[in-house]
């Protein structure tokens, strides 16, 4: 059952469909918050929406995947559709990502950087327990330009 309805998709500001496009938007919405543009390395990605005035986003992906993000050693999965509530420095409401904390998969809820910037990022899940990291372990070197345009690497 998908959280993103027609009546959601109606109302929002951009909507793309295709991995290519979805993979640049994503990034760049990501970017233009404040927020590491590697934090959701989706696969497949066949729709991504954005509603400008509640700042509720959704992915949509072909299917599940994991992801490692080999500077920290962390093993994310990904469902087929991510949604959030994201603001100027935060992800908020976070569904369908979860980690992989010694042998047990911890939903993740709630992500944000420091105000004013300090390099750390935080990841929270839903009973309060929190994980703070580099920044710089989820970007993605020489992906994009804050202008939106692709670069060739």
């Amino acid at each position: 059952m998908s959280a993103v309805t027609e009546e959601i998709k109606a109302s929002a500001t951009e909507v793309y469909h295709g991995n290519e496009m979805c993979q640049i938007k994503s990034k760049f919405i990501l970017r233009e918050m404040g927020l590491p543009n590697g934090l959701l390395p989706l696969k497949d990605m066949e729709e991504c929406g954005y509603v400008k005035e509640t700042g509720f986003v959704w992915l949509k992906q072909k299917k599940r995947t994991d992801h490692t993000f080999q500077k920290i050693g962390k093993l994310t999965s990904y469902a087929n559709e991510v949604t959030a509530v994201i603001e100027k420095g935060k992800i908020k409401k976070l569904t369908g990502v979860k980690t992989k904390e010694l042998l047990f998969w911890i939903k993740l809820s709630d992500i944000y950087v420091d105000d004013p910037p300090t390099g750390k990022i935080t990841f929270k899940t839903p009973t309060g327990l929190y994980r703070t990291f580099p920044t710089s372990a989820f970007e993605i070197e020489g992906c994009e330009e804050p202008s939106g345009q692709v670069k060739e690497v």
